[in-house]
């Protein structure tokens, strides 16, 4: 393993084979890690004294669609409070079974982040107590942020015709507009 951090070290002491990459960018600790036994990867990240990443500040998805295998990876951003130290966390999901373990009984703030990537990427969360749609409509068709998904606009004009103001209208709405400002 190349130089690394502290941190790197520890979590690559604590978690072994579990851990399939780590890396440095900008400051940042990265971890990629195997999607099997997630939950208990995450625990001993949280709760292990030397390393206490104890806040999930964000979680998203990335779409590599005809890019990458596996197509999904699901991105943790975990803080230490304790000292600031910041940790991402990769984890590679496949389009085939796009599920992985839910991580709200160890952060109560992962269910809206696990239910707004399962609502527009489709990834589903095992054991997650409330997996429904956030932030579209139940009868809604499909992932939006799946890069597959058909992209669907309405380009129906307003008016047949181009909207026309003369000179003295103009100027008579911005004077209205002055004299309401004031």
């Amino acid at each position: 393993m190349p130089e690394s951090s502290p941190s790197l070290q520890d979590i690559q002491e604590k978690l072994g084979s579990k851990v399939l990459e780590t890396s440095q960018f900008r400051g940042d600790d990265i971890v990629v890690l195997d999607p099997v036994d997630l939950r208990e990867s995450f625990r001993i990240l949280k709760e292990d004294p030397r390393l206490r990443f104890d806040f999930l500040s964000d979680i998203t998805a990335v779409d590599y669609w005809k890019k990458k295998e596996p197509r999904f990876e699901l991105v943790y951003q975990l803080l230490c409070l304790q000292n600031g130290k910041r940790l991402r966390v990769r984890v590679p999901v496949s389009e085939e079974n796009a599920a992985i373990e839910s991580l709200t009984p160890l952060w109560r703030g992962a269910n809206f982040l696990e239910r707004e990537i399962w609502d527009l990427f489709g990834i589903k969360f095992i054991d997650h107590p409330d997996l429904r749609r956030i932030l579209l409509f139940d009868e809604f068709k499909g992932h939006p942020l799946r890069k597959d998904y058909p992209v669907q606009i309405n380009m129906t004009p307003r008016t047949s015709e181009p909207l026309q103001v003369t000179e003295e209208e103009f100027r008579s709405n911005l004077e209205r507009d002055r004299l309401t400002r004031t």
